[in-house]
């Protein structure tokens, strides 16, 4: 082990790109998407419409404060800067949480998906396994981390291209289900766009702010990126075309494939269309790719949790020791301080396993809000403090509409 000054700048173009598109998709959307629907009804697409736009102009602020200091490696250094040690230390534990919080609740669902193949092994052992391994190959490189997120990256991207250009086949034949024909007159035909009134479209935007959970993880990676004034605004103005394809995509091809009111919320709406395309294994495909979804966004949590307490540190708002990097810049301190706690959801599953999924994720969504203000609060600071800086890092010199 060696004192390092600084991370390293490990990450590469294909690595931040790929990311940029897998790192918000997740169990939100595999299977958060079928109860989102059951609220709302076909009006889920603006919902996720809206709730993506409002995404993109906080992922365009983050990067413009992040590109404005290469310095900067989270939120709490430019949180620091702008509002003060006193909100950087509450910041920057509250991310912390946030993340903490997403570890425990996808090692939660690591267990349960296995059981899918293994009903018999206890939930919590294929959890501390899953977190054994991403602990090992956090404590490698950074360059490891991106290969990971990349690969488990590509895995999401290719089920949704699969789903959406299979269902696509399926409405242009007008191919039946056990639902009726397959057609984009599906959308609107059983009791409009909005089926549940202005109260379900309402009601559907907490799964739906989930599903973005992660998004700015981009951002976060800044400070491990390979020119990172190219690469990262590249991956932020690329966003509207993502949320098109892998969310409002998807959604709508499974909403003409099989009417809302016949989507089982309690199941993946995924399973229903891959099943409809003719795949026997339908259901023992897309429980694969939330697992492996579900160990994607545990390892951004082990990689964001362990980077945020290193800022911390820092700045003084952790224990010193925390700063500690190995010949590797790996802030290993950090690493298994953060591991140990997500530790605890592998206790709360040998504890209480029917309960603590939903125990675990009931407040992230709230928090991930938090976080996203505070930025957004950060991004009119700057602006306003240092106009000539503002100007010269703006992201395609687009004015963001914070307020």
């Amino acid at each position: 082990m060696s004192e390092g000054q600084t991370l390293e700048r490990g990450l590469k173009n294909r690595h931040v790109q790929l990311i940029a598109i897998g790192g918000a998709i997740g169990t939100g959307l595999f299977l958060g998407s079928g109860k989102s629907i059951h609220l709302a009804g076909p009006s889920i697409l603006f919902a996720y419409t809206i709730t993506g736009i409002i995404c993109f102009l906080i992922m365009r602020a983050l990067g413009e404060l992040l590109l404005s200091n290469l310095n900067y490696h989270s939120f709490v250094d430019f949180v620091f800067d702008y509002l003060g040690n006193g909100a950087a230390f509450v910041t920057g534990w509250t991310y912390w949480f946030c993340w903490i919080s997403i570890a425990m609740a996808d090692l939660t669902a690591v267990g349960l998906y296995t059981q899918f193949w293994f009903p018999s092994v206890a939930q919590w052992v294929p959890g501390l396994i899953a977190l054994v391994i991403l602990l090992v190959m956090n404590l490698a490189t950074v360059k490891l981390f991106g290969e990971m997120e990349f690969w488990f990256a590509l895995i999401k991207v290719i089920a949704i291209l699969a789903l959406i250009i299979g269902g696509t086949f399926m409405i242009i034949k007008g191919f039946s289900t056990d639902a009726g024909a397959s057609s984009f007159t599906n959308l609107w035909s059983h009791g409009g766009w909005f089926p549940n009134g202005a109260s379900g479209f309402v009601l559907s935007f907490q799964m739906v702010v989930f599903a973005f959970v992660g998004i700015e993880l981009v951002g976060l990676m800044a400070g491990e990126t390979k020119d990172p004034e190219k690469v990262i605004p590249k991956a932020i103005n690329n966003i509207p075309i993502r949320i098109i394809i892998f969310y409002i995509g998807a959604l709508l091809v499974i909403m003409s494939i099989y009417p809302w009111n016949d989507i089982n919320p309690a199941k993946s709406p995924f399973v229903q269309v891959f099943s409809a395309l003719g795949i026997a294994a339908a259901a023992g495909i897309v429980n694969f790719v939330v697992l492996t979804s579900a160990a994607s966004a545990c390892n951004s949590a082990v990689f964001s949790t362990s980077r945020m307490v290193y800022s911390l540190a820092k700045e003084k708002n952790a224990p010193y020791p925390m700063t500690k990097l190995t010949s590797h810049k790996v802030p290993s301190n950090a690493l298994f301080f953060s591991t140990i706690v997500i530790l605890i959801a592998v206790i709360l599953n040998y504890v209480m396993p029917e309960g603590v999924f939903t125990l675990i994720t009931s407040i992230s969504t709230v928090c991930f809000i938090f976080i996203w203000g505070i930025t957004v609060i950060c991004h009119l600071k700057y602006r306003k403090t240092r106009p000539e800086l503002a100007a010269k890092n703006q992201i395609q010199n687009a004015t963001v509409p914070n307020f």
